[in-house]
């Protein structure tokens, strides 16, 4: 099953996105993922065409300032929580997407569960993989640290802190033609850093958790909760405490995975999510 790599400029915003489309075309509702900091779309390569398999369109965007997005200057873009959901509302406009299921992992993918708080009629399901969705989450150090003045500046130019902060979320070793991948942006240009810069100084941790904990609780739709509980800076607690509060939720635990559930142990990930997407709804 081949991704197809695609580009599109919505809003003055450069997006590049991976699709895998279904291999027996159906009427099920696409599935977009998100991938949390400092990932890129790339983290989703090997679930992506065990959705197209099932007959799931599969559609990953990198978020503008991360993989081959655009990276514009701060000026042009605020790098804010909602910046990002005006973004993406104009980029799910643009594909002709008003019916999805989503999922979304991570620090940043969090902003995907905004979105799906904010418009519940284009949700068909939500899956959160360890993402920040309460008020006692705290950014971890490693991340935390690329967004302060001056070391932060240094820090966001090394290529190498994608194998600290992948490796570091999970404690799994990631082969080094992939960390090839997620450093490319890094190695290329100055942008990936500023970005990555001005979206951990700017991601607003407490405002965004604390209306995704309240927006959960309300929360109507079929929901997943896959959480890898070898997660060091997301507790198993943190989803717990949402699957008692969401009506409809399911929590699933994925031993041995880490803060990067698709990149630790991607055959997990498909198998719980494929399961999840393609039961009945009663």
């Amino acid at each position: 099953m081949a991704i197809q790599e695609q580009t599109v400029t919505v809003g003055g915003l450069e997006w590049f996105y991976r699709e895998a489309e279904p291999m027996n075309p159906s009427e099920k509702p696409p599935v977009l993922l998100l991938h949390g900091l400092p990932a890129q779309s790339y983290s989703w390569r090997n679930v992506m065409p065990a959705l197209a398999e099932q007959g799931f369109r599969a559609i990953a965007p990198d978020w503008i300032g991360f993989g081959l997005s655009g990276k514009p200057d701060r000026r042009d873009f605020a790098y804010t929580p909602d910046a990002y959901l005006q973004a993406l509302t104009a980029l799910l406009e643009a594909l002709d997407i008003t019916r999805f299921s989503l999922v979304a992992q991570g620090f940043l993918g969090s902003v995907g569960v905004q979105y799906a708080l904010r418009h519940p009629d284009q949700i068909e399901r939500l899956a959160i993989l360890n993402a920040p969705i309460a008020s006692t989450a705290k950014l971890p150090w490693k991340i935390k640290q690329l967004g302060l003045p001056l070391i932060g500046e240094m820090l966001t130019q090394d290529p190498l802190l994608v194998d600290r902060t992948l490796e570091g979320g999970g404690g799994y070793r990631v082969e080094d033609a992939d960390l090839d991948v997620y450093r490319r942006p890094f190695l290329k240009s100055s942008a990936a850093g500023r970005s990555l810069l001005a979206t951990v100084q700017n991601l607003k941790l407490p405002q965004i958790t604390a209306e995704i904990e309240q927006g959960l609780a309300t929360w109507q739709h079929p929901t997943l909760l896959a959480w890898g509980v070898r997660d060091p800076w997301l507790p198993l607690s943190m989803a717990e405490a949402a699957a008692q509060q969401i009506s409809e939720a399911e929590l699933v635990l994925l031993e041995e995975v880490g803060h990067y559930p698709q990149e630790d142990w991607h055959e997990k990930v498909n198998a719980t999510l494929l399961n999840f997407l393609r039961r009945q709804i009663i």
